[in-house]
């Protein structure tokens, strides 16, 4: 997983990706950061669905 910060007028965002598959890039989580440190559930959340992404690529591999 990689992230994108953005600054703009004060405000800062991320988004956490992946870049992994050649067929796409999946963005995972995007979120406004209002603190110095990234809170854990958006990071936990961001696993969760990298986790399922890679389910459901090997399901979809499998047919």
């Amino acid at each position: 997983m990689r992230e994108i910060r953005i600054a703009e007028d004060g405000d800062r965002f991320r988004i956490i990706y992946v870049a992994k598959f050649e067929e796409a890039v999946y963005v995972l989580h995007a979120f406004e950061k209002k603190t110095r440190k990234t809170p854990k559930r958006n990071l936990d959340l961001a696993t969760a669905r990298f986790k399922a992404l890679q389910q459901r690529r090997r399901k979809d591999k499998a047919k």
